[in-house]
């Protein structure tokens, strides 16, 4: 009879399905525009090639998400370095001092520890998958453990794709896809606004895509 009770529960009807509610950002204005009303859990990809506006849209990012809970970078490319004090400042994230840290190269593992705290942060950004070293069934396991909790993974790039098996698995599996290209966030997940894009660089992006911003 457990058995039977515990496949009523996770079955659930259309009508039920339909009525379930959602507890989703409340995007406005150009993040709305790219990325509709995502949901405030799971897992989002952020991917491009250098020198395209990754890290200055993943920092962009980061203060528009302090609107809305406590964020958490995990810089383990760049860590306390002189580069991320510099995008610090140019972002103005002292306005968000209190609602934001930044963690310095953290492990996996201690990251997960942290995240299991009371009070942790809501949301966490994780920069770069790579430098994580996990593979697909490493990161199902982190991503089980922080079911409550919005996990952003910022990832290098082969061509158009995430590099490596496991961050092409990680897109697949990710329910907000964010392609940079050209100082442009492209949305490929699951979560469309009206425009679909978001302009990281108006200016570059204009010379890089010879066009002027669709929601303009």
């Amino acid at each position: 009879m457990e058995g039977k009770r515990t496949f009523d529960r996770n079955a659930k009807g259309v009508r039920e399905m339909l009525n379930m509610k959602y507890n989703t950002f409340p995007f406005t204005g150009e993040w709305y525009d790219a990325f509709g009303l995502p949901e405030r859990k799971g897992v989002w990809l952020i991917w491009g090639n250098s020198a395209n506006g990754k890290t200055s849209f993943a920092m962009q990012l980061c203060k528009y998400l302090c609107q809305f809970g406590r964020v958490a970078y995990n810089s383990m490319e760049e860590g306390a370095s002189l580069t991320m004090r510099n995008t610090l400042e140019r972002y103005g994230m002292m306005d968000v001092n209190r609602r934001f840290l930044l963690i310095d190269n953290e492990s996996i593992e201690q990251l997960s520890i942290r995240l299991k705290r009371q009070k942790s942060p809501d949301i966490v950004v994780i920069d770069s998958f790579q430098y994580t070293q996990m593979t697909y069934r490493q990161y199902i396991v982190f991503k089980e453990l922080h079911k409550n909790k919005l996990l952003i993974f910022v990832s290098h790039a082969d061509g158009r794709l995430p590099n490596g098996r496991s961050a092409k698995s990680v897109m697949y599996d990710a329910s907000l896809k964010i392609y940079i290209e050209g100082y442009r966030a492209f949305s490929k997940g699951r979560f469309i606004g009206p425009v679909g894009h978001y302009d990281i660089w108006p200016e570059q992006t204009m010379k890089y895509w010879g066009e002027e911003k669709l929601n303009d």
